[in-house]
């Protein structure tokens, strides 16, 4: 019987796009949660999969960029491999300018936008317009990016676990650990570096607007899936007693998206989502050898941005796992 080559534990999105890109390469691989697929924050219900703003460039940034410029091409693999429908759809994003100092800074960022996206995508101030499916903008006007996608959090996360197994791997919910170990264990995995858990609440409401633009206004994100729901978070909580439950700060959500968005009033609530995202102290990815378990790796810590940053975490975690070459950012290193 042949050898496991690569083990990794954790069958969020982060480990799953290491096993993925591994098992693309050739290796035998085996996936261990014993949660199952997308039992922590991958599981969740929003799927923004937005840009930082373009300015005051650094190695995440860029390393985020380049990864949702991936994301197309590579949800794209994961569909045709699985016949899955991941829900990944670029289709930009809309965010109200409350007042002139605002419309400033969003035209200074449209010219650095234009160098630092190198013409991959564009970022500019727009009039709001009367188009039902629009942030209310006391200005008149709004930021339009083409960079944003969106994604089906669950959809995506089950398809890339079915895309390991096509590759000939396996997602277990418990086995043997054999070969290269990566550990992709979410919050209370990061903990193990320093690190630690952010609960978020969100929910889902059913109202058609697929193939619109997401919207972010007063610090939510508001999400038209292709399946006529619309995500709506989240929260960001240090302290919590339970990291599942739902209660009084996603009612508080709801109605600041409303309010935000009026064209959501009256969409029945069908899902009310809390799960807790690994948060890293610099907020960067955690990526590289595992500084507390001698000869392994670690690839956690995405936060609000992981399904973003996987396209390109898988790579080069397959680089360093594999092949020993270290393409890391610095900034990344435990």
């Amino acid at each position: 019987m042949a050898t496991v080559d690569v083990t990794v534990m954790g069958a969020g999105v982060f480990g799953l796009s290491v096993a993925y890109a591994c098992a693309r390469r050739g290796a035998w691989v085996r996936v261990i949660d014993p949660g199952g697929v997308a039992a922590g924050a991958s599981g969740g219900v929003v799927g923004a999969l937005a840009p930082h703003v373009p300015e005051n460039w650094n190695p995440k940034k860029a390393f985020q960029f380049d990864s949702l410029i991936m994301a197309e091409e590579y949800w794209a693999g994961v569909a045709d491999l699985t016949g899955a429908d991941t829900g990944y759809a670029r289709t930009g994003r809309l965010q109200p300018l409350a007042d002139d100092r605002a419309v400033a800074l969003a035209r200074a960022r449209a010219v650095s936008a234009a160098d630092l996206w190198q013409g991959k995508a564009l970022w500019d101030v727009v009039s709001a317009g009367d188009a039902v499916w629009m942030p209310p903008s006391s200005t008149g006007l709004v930021v339009r990016d083409t960079l944003s996608a969106l994604i089906h959090p669950r959809r995506a996360t089950r398809a890339l676990a079915d895309a390991v197994v096509a590759l000939g791997g396996e997602v277990l919910t418990e086995g043997a650990v054999q070969g290269r170990v990566v550990w992709a264990t979410g919050w209370q995995g990061l903990a193990e570096v320093g690190g630690n858990g952010v609960k978020g609440q969100a929910a889902l409401l059913r109202h058609d607007a697929a193939g619109q633009p997401q919207l972010f206004a007063d610090a939510l994100h508001i999400i038209p899936h292709g399946d006529g729901t619309v995500a709506v978070g989240s929260t960001s909580e240090r302290e919590f007693d339970d990291p599942f439950s739902t209660d009084a700060a996603l009612d508080d959500v709801l109605a600041r998206a409303i309010a935000a968005f009026p064209v959501l009033a009256g969409a029945p609530v069908i899902d009310r989502w809390a799960g807790v995202r690994p948060r890293s102290r610099s907020r960067a990815p955690v990526l590289g050898y595992h500084p507390a378990r001698a000869g392994e790796f670690i690839a956690n810590g995405g936060f609000k941005i992981g399904f973003g940053m996987a396209p390109k975490v898988g790579a080069v975690m397959a680089d360093l796992v594999l092949d020993g070459r270290d393409t890391v950012p610095e900034g990344f290193a435990p």
